[in-house]
């Protein structure tokens, strides 16, 4: 998997990482850098779930679980309202991570 990284930009941490959107489960990669979230689908056919999300456009970062036994992951609040989530492991050092970059 190739991410096209900008002018200075350094990949700081990468997770296989599940995007919840509309109860719709989409495999990928959640890579931090210096510069922004991004997410990639692991699935060709499942490009168009591709983002990123630069630090500015972070209004609040929320932990959640989605049931007791089941993955945790972190609630992306962009400034403009949209609610992005993501599982992965290592929740709480993901969630440390991007407080510190916005």
């Amino acid at each position: 998997m190739k991410v096209d990284l900008k002018a200075n930009e350094v990949v700081l941490k990468a997770t296989d990482s599940t995007q919840i959107k509309d109860n719709e489960k989409i495999n990928g990669k959640l890579i931090l850098t210096n510069q922004r979230i991004y997410f990639k689908s692991v699935d060709v056919k499942r490009q168009v779930f591709n983002l990123e999300i630069l630090f500015n456009q972070i209004k609040e970062i929320i932990y959640f679980n989605t049931g007791f036994f089941t993955p945790k992951g972190i609630r992306v609040i962009t400034c403009t309202g949209n609610e992005l989530l993501f599982t992965m492991k290592k929740r709480d050092e993901w969630g440390k991570s991007i407080n510190k970059m916005y």
